[in-house]
């Protein structure tokens, strides 16, 4: 036995030097001559699983407890079957361990790893705990004391438990990028950077760090550095498919689809292989991939996830869908998996299917507030608005810096009348003290204008088919680029026609899409605007936060929102006598400037379509229409549409929106109506469809219903334009006043209705005449044409005098300060 120990140590030495040929022969000579040497089956039984040979590596270590049990050699037995997929032995195995061994650090701080992963954080809280009271400096125990706190959604607590992780190991790589993890989640974005280069910093060759990183420049606008440090992640790995899935994503954003799309097939053939190496075949979708191995510990739900989000990338979203779907047959407790699959739910108008996702995936990780603003969007779309605004502030209890939950909040405050008016400026302005908060905001020195012309700039998402290039396109032809020098800054890569258009009428042509805030605002300042508009409030695409630098002296924010912005930095919101009448000017903290016509200028159509004959004549029976968002359908909006329908006898409702390309939907709907009394057959419910084919749907309507507190502005510009008149209720706030707006400005002022009665009876008025209905109907475009609403010319004089208005103005307040 004594020689058996000396050659025992050196197969040891060999073994722990990575010389794994050299100790197999000397495990291999030891039981050729004892076949019951614990140590060297249970030495042997390692090896084996080192090298991947899982069943047999595992039937030796379990031959050598059965020959000496003892501690150590159930926390390796726990070790290998945790690595092979079999976590309940694991967990079994770590158990005897400490069992044998009560005072085992080590083997409670694996069993509380493997605890929490399976998904019992409270049990895998308790193990680590023990195992740090055994060792107070064990930095791995409070490492992953932090993964089971962060799971059960105490991400402070998490952060603490890392932060002394740290303490105890300055260098440990692991525990910094955890760090980062929580603090992202928390919505404390420069704090994680710092911890992801500090996880780098100590040990640069590990791809998950450049994926944290990247992951959390992409949530910073950085799409530049996302991208090189996922370069990076990939060069150290390649055989991770979520991580070319999120390459995919950033190159997409920054307009490289072909690039974007080589990543997302990567992702794709490396789950593949994955779902091929678990099931012995591929699935119905595959191909047999080429390139790097698949990531060998990914499980087979994570397999089937990760080709879900790559479907997803590629705006594949039923094949996405039907991933995620397998996915979450095999693991229905993947948080991550859940959430996805209620995002492309939502992508294909599917609210309904989205809610139990998105509230399965919070069930699971209470802690995270993109989960909250998921769930948020989703009751949002089922017209919940007072649960969406719960969620929304829910997010930001958890991640007070989340500028995704706080536009959320803001957004769905501000088209709803949930909050009165001061309730939710009082939550703008907490916003735009958040996002200006440590900012460093650019001073201006600038000479005076003399007859140079004003350097204007349009900070948009949408300069496309959207209100915002609709109402620009023809004010920027007619602009006197004598006057007005126009530069774009479009943040977002979705195009179309009406983009091709607009980009000829700009002088400068400067995407924002990849730079992260100091960048974008910086790129703004050294391009000398004067006066920068914000065409977005807080919609999709927004970079109000940019604004919070004051890279231009004057700031505007205009038509892409209806209440204030809250950045106080904002100095004017534009619009008119009928959006923003002087008693309600304490709605903003921007100072009104008030375009003498109309704040909004339409843009008609490039379609060709004429003006149909009056339906009621042509059917016999009068059609009323709605074509807008299904959100804006609100109870009392319905309520009052039944009446309408009620007091005109065999009449019709045609409803178009996109969300009714969806049997579910437009189910819902016909219910919402049943439960009021009118049967389905009064009712046309249609889903989108291209601008030309939906312009054509005015030609089957005799009157446009505006709904409210949210009428149409657009819709209603279009109504018009097809000769189809538009019965509005009149608001109480800017938002309410868009479509009072639109009609003033094509003097139809008298179509807008006081109360539910006055609605009512402006219905039966216009119908009860056919005759004057059909004469209005033919003429309708002319007037539009010819008033205020399509005088492109007039309003361009008219935005030129505002804006030397206000460089006068910001010149007369430099020269007194």
């Amino acid at each position: 036995m004594q020689d058996h120990s000396i050659i025992l140590n050196t197969a040891l030495a060999h073994h722990q030097a990575g010389r794994l040929g050299e100790a197999k022969a000397i495990y291999d000579q030891i039981l050729h001559a004892n076949p019951r040497h614990p140590d060297a089956l249970h030495f042997l039984g390692l090896l084996a699983c080192q090298i991947r040979q899982y069943d047999a590596g595992i039937t030796l270590m379990r031959e050598s407890i059965a020959l000496h049990p003892n501690a150590i050699y159930f926390n390796n037995l726990g070790n290998a079957l945790r690595e092979h997929g079999e976590l309940k032995q694991a967990i079994d195995a770590y158990r005897q361990a400490v069992a044998l061994n009560a005072g085992y650090a080590e083997a409670h701080n694996n069993l509380g790893n493997a605890l929490r992963e399976d998904r019992q954080p409270e049990a895998s809280m308790h193990s680590c705990t023990q195992a740090i009271e055994l060792r107070p400096n064990y930095a791995e125990a409070y490492n992953n004391l932090g993964n089971a706190l962060k799971d059960t959604g105490d991400l402070e607590s998490a952060a603490r438990s890392y932060e002394k992780a740290i303490a105890c190991r300055a260098d440990y790589a692991e525990a910094h990028n955890n760090l980062g993890n929580a603090l992202m989640e928390q919505g404390r974005f420069e704090e994680a950077i710092h911890s992801y280069r500090r996880a780098i910093e100590c040990d640069p060759n590990r791809a998950l760090m450049h994926n944290s990183l990247g992951v959390l420049l992409i949530a910073r606008c950085d799409l530049v550095g996302a991208a090189a440090s996922l370069r990076r992640a990939i060069e150290l790995d390649p055989r991770k498919p979520g991580v070319h899935n999120n390459l995919g994503n950033t190159l997409r954003d920054l307009g490289d689809r072909e690039n974007a799309a080589r990543h997302y097939t990567i992702a794709m053939e490396l789950a593949k292989e994955v779902i091929e190496r678990h099931t012995g075949r591929l699935g119905p979708q595959a191909s047999t991939p080429g390139g790097p191995a698949a990531d060998p510990q990914m499980s087979l739900a994570q397999a089937y996830g990760a080709l879900g989000n790559a479907w997803f990338g590629l705006f594949r979203y039923e094949e996405a869908i039907e991933n995620y779907q397998r996915s979450l047959e095999l693991d229905a407790d993947e948080s991550e998996v859940h959430h996805n699959l209620a995002i492309a739910y939502l992508k294909t108008m599917r609210a309904e299917a989205a809610l139990a996702h998105a509230r399965k995936a919070l069930e699971l990780k209470d802690g995270s507030a993109i989960l909250h603003v998921n769930l948020g969007d989703v009751l949002r779309a089922l017209g919940d608005l007072e649960g969406a605004v719960r969620c929304y502030r829910s997010a930001i209890a958890r991640s007070p810096d989340s500028d995704t939950a706080h536009t959320a909040l803001l957004f769905c405050l501000a088209s709803t009348a949930l909050q009165t008016v001061d309730e939710y400026l009082a939550d703008a302005i907490r916003y735009g003290e958040r996002v200006a908060s440590g900012t460093k905001r650019f001073e201006h020195a600038r000479a005076p204008r003399g007859t140079r012309p004003l350097r204007v700039g349009f900070v948009s998402g949408d300069l496309r088919v959207h209100p915002v290039g609709i109402f620009t396109e023809s004010v920027l032809q007619h602009l006197d680029r004598s006057r007005v020098e126009l530069i774009a800054y479009p943040t977002s890569d979705v195009e179309d026609d009406t983009t091709a258009r607009l980009k000829r009428l700009f002088g400068e042509w400067r995407p924002l899409t990849a730079l992260p805030r100091e960048t974008a605002a910086q790129v703004i300042f050294n391009d000398n605007i004067d006066i920068l508009f914000d065409m977005s409030g807080h919609t999709a695409f927004n970079r109000l936060p940019v604004f919070a630098s004051k890279p231009a002296p004057v700031q505007v924010t205009w038509l892409g929102f209806f209440a204030s912005t809250g950045v106080k930095e904002i100095d004017y919101v534009f619009g008119d006598r009928y959006v923003l009448p002087p008693e309600e000017e304490h709605h903003f903290i921007e100072k009104p400037w008030r375009m003498p016509d109309g704040y909004l200028c339409f843009t008609p159509p490039e379609h060709d379509l004429n003006v149909g004959e009056l339906p009621m004549r042509r059917d016999g029976i009068v059609t009323f229409g709605y074509l807008g968002k299904l959100a804006k359908m609100t109870d009392e909006v319905i309520d009052l549409w039944v009446k309408v329908l009620r007091a005109v006898p065999d009449s019709r409702l045609l409803v178009k929106a996109h969300e009714l390309d969806r049997g579910l939907a437009v189910e819902a709907t016909a219910a919402r109506f049943a439960a009021r009394g009118i049967d389905a057959s009064r009712l046309l419910l249609e889903g989108g469809s291209p601008r030309k084919e939906y312009l054509a749907v005015f030609n089957r309507i005799d009157i446009v219903l505006s709904p409210f507190p949210y009428p149409g502005g657009t819709t209603t510009a279009e109504a018009l334009w097809m000769g189809v008149p538009v019965v509005a209720m009149k608001g109480q706030r800017f938002l309410g006043h868009i479509c009072e707006s639109v009609l003033h400005a094509a003097g139809f002022g008298d179509w807008i209705c006081v109360d539910e009665a006055s609605y009512i009876d402006k219905v039966r008025e216009v119908t009860a005449d056919a005759d004057a209905l059909a004469s209005l109907r033919g003429r309708l475009r002319e007037r539009l044409l010819a008033s205020p609403l399509c005088d492109a010319k007039r309003f361009a004089r008219n935005f030129e005098r505002a804006l030397d208005g206000m460089w006068q103005a910001y010149e007369e307040g430099v020269a007194q300060g």
